[in-house]
């Protein structure tokens, strides 16, 4: 993919900034007037791929910040009287509706969403896409949304050093590191996210992105609550998870939008 397919965008990329009827490339405050302009200032000196890397790793350090923050505030709490009393009776609950069956779904996603499968299902997606585009914007976003929950994750799990619940509550695959936050949950939140933003901007028609974004919002879900049922995350592990993944995710689109505001203002200034 050369320098200068991804210096003058296709026509899906150029087009294809709508969520519904809503145009991302759109900022209707002053914040985020003023972001964009300095986005596009930003992009005259170092390109607007430059500057989508640039926003991503400030986006990305401020997500690692604010996780290792909620690891503190989770750590001051968490206890016999704080927000850790909805995990037992949670887990005991999971413990009731397992089955045969439900037991081995729940083991598949773990390894499908695991640090094997994760990144072949994160890279392969990158790949179709940034193809199928001509772009490596797609490759760039998802690589960068998964290094950022990664590091999030580890950050947590440095921190706080919580034990995962007992092995006899458990069922395989069993894990060893700490149990706070869940990676699993996180880094489906965050990948699952982007992918179903890229593919919404794909399309024109309003139940297609509905169905995607259910899709999206369905996978985090789908696998934080797996986590749960096979014994291997406290619940409260899996919700911080799914909030920081989503703030983490939050912040990748919002870093996309910009790029998208910063190409187009060329094509903008030429038809004004």
């Amino acid at each position: 993919m050369s320098e200068s397919t991804e210096g003058a965008p296709g026509a899906e990329e150029t087009h294809a900034r709508f969520v519904g009827r809503q145009d991302v490339t759109a900022w209707t405050t002053p914040a985020g007037r003023g972001l964009a302009h300095q986005h596009r200032r930003l992009s005259e000196v170092i390109g607007a791929h430059g500057a989508l890397i640039a926003s991503l790793a400030v986006g990305g350090a401020i997500s690692v910040a604010t996780a290792y923050s909620a690891s503190r505030i989770f750590d001051s709490v968490s206890g016999s009287t704080g927000i850790q009393t909805l995990d037992k009776p949670i887990l005991a609950a999971a413990k009731r509706l397992r089955s045969p069956g439900l037991d081995q779904a729940a083991s598949s996603i773990a390894r499908v969403f695991g640090p094997i499968g994760m990144p072949i299902l994160t890279l392969t997606a990158a790949a179709v896409l940034a193809r199928r585009r001509r772009t490596r914007t797609p490759l760039t976003l998802l690589v960068a949304a998964g290094s950022g929950s990664l590091l999030m994750t580890l950050s947590g799990k440095g921190m706080i050093r919580r034990n995962r619940p007992a092995r006899h509550d458990a069922i395989a695959p069993f894990e060893s590191s700490p149990s706070f936050p869940s990676g699993h949950t996180l880094n489906a939140t965050t990948i699952a996210g982007t992918l179903a933003y890229l593919l919404v901007l794909g399309r024109r028609k309003q139940l297609p992105q509905a169905a995607i974004i259910a899709a999206g919002a369905g996978t985090a879900a789908a696998v934080g609550l797996s986590r749960v049922l096979l014994g291997a995350h406290w619940f409260t592990d899996v919700l911080v998870g799914w909030t920081t993944g989503t703030g983490w995710l939050g912040l990748v689109v919002t870093s996309h939008r910009l790029y998208l505001t910063s190409k187009r203002a060329p094509e903008a200034s030429s038809k004004a």
